[in-house]
């Protein structure tokens, strides 16, 4: 590495939280030393504003968020919004449209909120091998009826599209007819899931703009990430870390392999290119 690290962006699932959706003490330690010496580190996730746990938010230095893939940047003291990159209501509609007849937990991000389906919330469990994604869902999610219906009242475009299948075969349906969309990008963080953001939106562009506004060069960012939606993020920043527990292709692109998110890779990582 020939340049100075004063960003990291962090994902969440995979990364830097543990399987049982917490941040260890340690790794809690060296996020905030490495703030201390002034670099920023953040949060770089799939997930929108009102799904970080505020055991994450509240880390002491901690002060933007890349949410809902790059959809949304925020500076987190004021929840301002800083760049943002979302989907038409239209299209929108019409995606919903497209998938509501799967067997699967139909999603949509408005604004840093997550909407669900109330049927498939009611059993949201049996779409999840981990439990704890369940309960995560369950605390994160707020249910309606009809997206659609909820669409149309709102009057606002979507951050995200989410859906999580029962059937892979289904998934593979879905993102067959996705892709031939090109006003959208569909990518997968976990074995039965898709996200659908607006076309070249993605977690490495949302740092390299807010790295902009910072003054802070592609070089002197560091990023980590496990699952596919962070592929773009990793190719994109100076230096990309998977964890040892990723998606093979993205360690095949990865700048190095830390040891699993159980195991303080985040923290690790951190500590051996940043401190």
């Amino acid at each position: 590495m020939n340049h100075k690290i004063r960003m990291i962006g962090l994902d969440l699932d995979g990364t830097l939280l543990t399987t049982k959706k917490e941040v260890t003490p340690y790794t809690r330690a060296v996020l905030e030393k490495a703030m201390a010496q002034g670099i920023e580190v953040l949060v770089s996730t799939g997930r929108p504003i009102s799904a970080i746990p505020r055991e994450v938010l509240s880390i002491a230095g901690m002060r933007y968020a890349v949410t809902s893939n790059g959809a949304r940047v925020l500076g987190l003291k004021e929840q301002k919004v800083i760049l943002e990159s979302t989907i038409s209501m239209e299209l929108a509609d019409s995606l919903l449209e497209l998938l509501k007849e799967y067997d699967a937990v139909l999603e949509i991000f408005l604004e840093g909120v997550s909407y669900a389906r109330s049927r498939e919330l009611n059993k949201v469990y049996e779409y999840f091998e981990n439990p704890s994604m369940a309960e995560y869902v369950l605390r994160t999610r707020i249910p309606t009826a009809d997206l659609r219906e909820l669409l149309k009242e709102k009057q606002i475009p979507a951050d995200k599209i989410h859906i999580i299948f029962r059937n892979p075969e289904e998934q593979k349906d879905a993102y067959e007819k996705l892709r031939k969309i090109p006003e959208i990008v569909a990518v997968s963080s976990f074995g039965n899931n898709l996200e659908i953001n607006k076309a070249g939106t993605d977690k490495g562009m949302g740092l390299l703009k807010l790295g902009e506004l910072l003054g802070i060069s592609r070089e002197e960012i560091m990023a980590c990430g496990d699952g596919m939606n962070d592929y773009e993020m990793l190719k994109t920043v100076g230096f990309g870390v998977a964890m040892e527990n990723a998606h093979p292709k993205l360690k095949e692109i990865a700048d190095y392999i830390t040891v699993t998110n159980d195991e303080d890779g985040v923290a690790k990582a951190i500590e051996k290119f940043a401190l």
